[in-house]
């Protein structure tokens, strides 16, 4: 993000990376300035959210409403 998009003004981007398989060309990208903390993690998808965290997210049909 910093390489690309960021501007002289901008602070340093705090970038969350989510990737469906591995991919040796953007894990190595993401990796540049290595001097910077970073955190690993692996995550199982379901196919429900927990209801407290549901009610609070926007439906599917709000979200294609406010894209358009």
């Amino acid at each position: 993000m910093d390489g690309i998009l960021k501007k002289e003004q901008d602070n340093p981007s705090i970038v969350l990376l989510l990737c469906k398989s591995k991919n040796n060309v953007v894990a190595e990208y993401s990796l540049k300035d290595i001097s910077k903390p970073i955190g690993v993690s692996e995550y199982k998808i379901t196919s429900s959210l927990p209801d407290d965290l549901e009610k609070q997210l926007p439906s599917v049909e709000d979200i294609q409403k406010r894209i358009k």
